[in-house]
C-alpha cells in the first residue's frame, strides 16, 4: 500500500474488542459487526487477518510478516494482501490507521 505524505506505510487495525462478533463454523467463519448490524461468512485467510491485526496495527508489509511466521503462506504477495485489506475497510471489518 502506498505511504502517506511523510507519515510513512499506512497501518491498519483490528476494531476494539466487542465490535466484531467471531463464530468459526467449519470451513467458514460468521463475523457479526455489531455497529452496522450486518453478518459476514468469511473464508481463510480473513479470520487469519483479523486475529494478527488484533496483535497491534500493522502496515501491509508487517502483517504478511505476521501471517508468514505464523503460516506456511504458498506465494506471500503483499499486493493481494493489501486488496484483501481494503475490501475488509470497505465492509468496517479493519480500521485504517
Amino acid at each position: 500500500m502506498a505511504a502517506e505524505a511523510g507519515d510513512g506505510p499506512v497501518r491498519f487495525r483490528a476494531p476494539p474488542a466487542g465490535v466484531l462478533r467471531i463464530v468459526p463454523l467449519d470451513e467458514l467463519t460468521a463475523i457479526y459487526h455489531r455497529a452496522s448490524g450486518q453478518t459476514h461468512l468469511v473464508a481463510p485467510p480473513v479470520p487469519e487477518i483479523l486475529a494478527a491485526l488484533a496483535q497491534a496495527p500493522a502496515s501491509i508489509e508487517e502483517l504478511l510478516a505476521r501471517l508468514a511466521a505464523r503460516y506456511d503462506l504458498a506465494d506471500p504477495d503483499a499486493e493481494a494482501l493489501g486488496a484483501r485489506v481494503a475490501e475488509l475497510v470497505g465492509l468496517g471489518l479493519v480500521q485504517r490507521g
